[in-house]
């Protein structure tokens, strides 16, 4: 009996340290075992892991994609027009060794702190770089801008054993100083614009209006001229008409230009003619002459 008595506390102590040596590795973190602070183990797969009772630490990470919010951060573009900014960033612990290394026992929290920093100065460094104007960092070249971002983040924090997954802008905002003058300089630049773009279009207009006159002056020259052509034209072929006619019938052809007369010297209706009957006019109203005409 004395014997089972002495055996009871050395079963339970025993099992006791049997299960304080067996730890679970669940599938969503990532597992050191630290003896006195140093690193003896790292397990990364789910399961059964063990460890020296008393002597040895188990140290949890996190294996899944975790989330973090920057502060707003006032950058200025290479158009002066002052922004604020914040981002939400994705990262995940990639090397555990590596981080506890780096940070020690500070952990996620200690991570976030030394992120923010790295991600401070390259949203800065970026959205502050020659080329990039406001205009671009509210366009859809931002997202451009974004992986940039990521990407120098990135080659950064891998030092930590992190690994930026994503970065994304949320807000871009003007600063509440400078809204105002801001504003006015939009103002003042699209007034500007508009001004540029009148005086190009008044440009342009001289410019049809004075081809289009002389377009139309070479035309009507051109008519001008293919009129006095074809008039002059006419003109001799009427007065050579007339000069066969009249060398055909000389009579006939007087008798013709007294009757044209006649018309043009008739026609008004207030109009007076005096001349003597003997004239040359009437020639062919005299009976002798009427009928040698006929």
């Amino acid at each position: 009996m004395r014997n089972s008595s002495y055996l009871i506390p050395v079963f339970v102590i025993a099992i006791a340290g049997i299960l304080s040596s067996i730890f679970i590795v669940d599938e969503r973190e990532k597992v050191l075992v630290l003896r006195f602070g140093q690193i003896k183990q790292e397990i990364t797969e789910p399961g059964l892991g063990f460890k020296i009772p008393l002597l040895d630490e188990v140290a949890r990470y996190e294996d899944r994609i975790l989330t973090m919010e920057t502060e707003l951060i006032e950058v200025t573009p290479a158009d002066d027009r002052r922004l604020e900014v914040d981002a939400f960033v994705l990262y995940r612990i990639t090397n555990v060794k590596q981080f506890r290394q780096a940070l020690g026992g500070g952990g996620e929290r200690e991570a976030e702190v030394q992120l923010r920093g790295i991600l401070d100065s390259q949203i800065r460094a970026v959205l502050g770089s020659e080329g990039v104007t406001s205009n671009t960092i509210l366009s859809p070249e931002r997202a451009a801008l974004m992986v940039q971002i990521r990407d120098q983040s990135d080659s950064r924090a891998k030092a930590l054993g992190l690994s930026i997954v994503d970065v994304r802008l949320r807000q871009t905002n003007l600063p509440e100083q400078n809204f105002a003058a801001t504003l006015q300089r939009m103002i003042a630049e699209r007034e500007r614009e508009a001004t540029d773009e009148r005086a190009r279009g008044r440009e342009a207009a001289q410019r049809v209006q004075a081809l289009a006159d002389r377009t139309y002056e070479e035309i009507l020259s051109e008519a001008r001229r293919d009129a006095r052509i074809a008039e002059g034209e006419a003109d001799a072929a009427r007065n050579k008409i007339f000069a066969e006619a009249y060398g055909q019938d000389q009579e006939f052809f007087e008798f013709y230009r007294s009757l044209t007369a006649y018309e043009k010297a008739i026609t008004g209706k207030n109009s007076s003619l005096v001349i003597s009957p003997d004239s040359e006019f009437f020639n062919y109203f005299k009976s002798d002459q009427g009928a040698a005409a006929k």
